[in-house]
């Protein structure tokens, strides 16, 4: 993931990754049908733990402080395992159809836990505003962790702290969720 988050894709090879790991091309071969899958394969391993960290993490009911918590972690969590979160939200967009399906299949999961976030920290809320939360959660997320990544001149102009409380901020002005008094 060191490679493909260092280098453009189609600028690693197989010789490139057999060499990172101390192994022969032939060997990688061995093991995967090309280094597309082994991209696929590292972006699912950082999907599966990047879902089950938010699943983990998820607010308690009545939590009003929970879904700007959960953001906050979300972006920490993201910043320490930046390596393969910078393949995953920047530099593998749009590669293949492969890749897209899985962030395709990710986003309908996240939608879903940060859906429930937000009923968990708003209260009471109708099936589809929940939903139109949840979408928009996700795509403040992801662009959030991909201007943290890239640190684009909006995360270099406030610093990492003044971003993350825009974030979180932002976060609970999506849900509806009122500042704590």
């Amino acid at each position: 993931m060191g490679l493909f988050a260092t280098f453009p894709t189609d600028e690693v090879t197989v010789a490139d990754i057999a060499s990172a790991v101390d192994m022969t091309p032939a060997a990688v071969y061995y093991h995967f049908a090309s280094k597309e899958q082994i991209l696929v394969e590292g972006l699912q391993a950082f999907s599966a733990r990047m879902l089950a960290e938010l699943q983990n993490n998820l607010p308690a009911k009545g939590d009003r402080q929970g879904l700007r918590n959960l953001v906050g972690h979300m972006l920490t969590w993201t910043h320490r395992n930046r390596t393969p979160a910078r393949v995953y939200f920047v530099s593998s967009i749009g590669l293949n159809l492969l890749v897209e399906a899985l962030r395709r299949e990710n986003r309908l999961e996240m939608v879903e836990l940060f859906r429930d976030a937000a009923r968990a920290s708003r209260g009471r809320v109708g099936s589809a505003e929940a939903g139109v939360i949840g979408v928009a959660l996700v795509s403040m997320f992801e662009t959030a962790a991909a201007s943290m990544l890239n640190q684009d001149s909006a995360f270099l102009g406030l610093g990492s702290r003044r971003f993350a409380e825009a974030v979180k901020d932002l976060a609970d002005r999506i849900a509806g969720v009122a500042p704590a008094a």
